[in-house]
């Protein structure tokens, strides 16, 4: 082991894995750190890497990667996690294993490394991409080999060795922060009875101190996508940059749960998601008018699976795919514009319009019409409850 690939982020765990790794394998360490829109000094980062004793340091950008080939899919299948995670950590990891994957390859690196803790999901996500990707591949997690049992450790090592962090023992929350949400947790968030401090929030304003009149946009779709922001054409990642700022500054997208991590146990996490939020409900109103019934319905059962899959880190997997398939079949009509208001933390639907739309308002209507017949819906009805009534004439005994 000549040459290590350290995902690196200039937090506290890798910015000890780096002096750590180097120590105890005797090995040169290559600093990568991936540009997911974090709006952070990537030119600090690295100048840190360097001064923390990495041999080299890749900065790559892959915001618009990111928000076209890993979030808009996920968006597009409607993934939420136990009902309210919308997966800003999960979805990262797998592009960020990938092109940590192929720097190895390209340096000559046999080796990869996270510092993602033994406790996580990081840690599975990162390790099932890299072996997806290159089954040969050896990888380095040196929370499961050091000798530092708390984040507290950490601290106080970086304090010995004159390594900046960006925690201290008052503030010692995990973060992971990228273009489609930030999430914390630990310190003051183990207690789940604990209520968040305001202060910790970056991305969305505090509801009471938000603007006091409604913010109105819309936003225009193609095979599922979202393309327009208020009638303007914007790349992936500029339409998502701008949304999370009208979104953000209306409250929109904050979520405090208690989670099951895949080893395991329960975890306290608070997340901000404001664009993403909106996109997602946004999404969702597209469909209501474009998607045919079964179809939608049929997606909607795989919903739950399809998150799963992107929590637990199986992103590069044939089922996850094969499911992708399917949800982006259902995408081809899901064109249009919908309008929302967003106002003191809600995002509400107001309208949505479709060149695909199945909806009929002339058979929809409570008023007269002369495409449905309502005397049809007698049989409809006596067919369908042929079985219940079946089920109580022979087996009377049934509740």
């Amino acid at each position: 082991m000549k040459k290590v690939v350290l995902a690196y982020s200039g937090g506290l765990d890798t910015s000890i894995a780096i002096q750590w790794i180097k120590d105890e394998y005797d090995a040169d360490v290559i600093a990568y750190c991936a540009d997911l829109g974090q709006e952070e000094d990537l030119g600090k980062i690295k100048a840190k890497a360097l001064k923390t004793g990495a041999s080299k340091v890749f900065i790559e950008d892959l915001r618009e990667e990111f928000v076209r080939d890993y979030i808009f899919p996920m968006l597009r299948g409607c993934a939420v996690y136990e009902g309210t995670y919308l997966l800003g950590t999960s979805i990262a990891r797998p592009l960020i294993s990938k092109r940590q994957v192929e720097i190895a390859l390209e340096e000559g690196a046999d080796t990869v490394a996270h510092g993602a803790t033994g406790k996580g999901n990081d840690q599975i996500r990162f390790e099932l991409s890299y072996y997806a990707l290159n089954p040969g591949i050896k990888v380095i997690a040196p929370w499961r080999h050091w000798p530092f049992r708390s984040r507290e450790a950490l601290i106080d090592y970086a304090s010995e060795h004159g390594i900046e962090v960006p925690v201290t023992r008052e503030k010692p929350y995990s973060t992971d922060i990228n273009i489609f949400h930030i999430s914390y947790e630990g310190g003051v968030l183990e207690d789940p009875w604990a209520e968040p401090p305001d202060e910790m929030h970056k991305l969305c304003t505090p509801v009471e101190n938000t603007p006091d009149s409604p913010s109105y946009i819309e936003i225009g779709y193609e095979k599922g996508n979202p393309v327009t922001l208020n009638g303007r054409t914007l790349p992936p990642f500029e339409l998502l940059r701008e949304l999370n700022g009208i979104a953000g500054k209306n409250g929109i997208g904050r979520v405090d749960i208690v989670e099951n991590r895949f080893v395991g146990m329960k975890s306290r996490g608070v997340y901000e998601t404001p664009g993403g939020t909106v996109l997602h409900i946004a999404h969702r109103a597209m469909e209501s008018i474009t998607l045919d019934r079964e179809a939608m319905h049929l997606r909607d059962s795989l919903i739950s699976k399809y998150a799963e899959l992107i929590y637990y880190g199986f992103w590069f997997s044939p089922e996850r795919e094969a499911i992708q398939r399917l949800i982006d079949e259902t995408q081809g009509v899901v064109n249009g514009t919908v309008r929302l208001k967003l106002f003191k933390g809600n995002c509400i639907v107001v309208g949505r319009k479709s060149p695909d739309s199945l909806y009929d308002p002339e058979l929809a209507t409570f008023g007269e019409e002369h495409i449905y017949d309502q005397a049809d819906a007698e049989g409809f009805i006596k067919l369908n409850a042929l079985r219940l009534k079946m089920r109580k004439i022979k087996q009377p005994w049934t509740k």
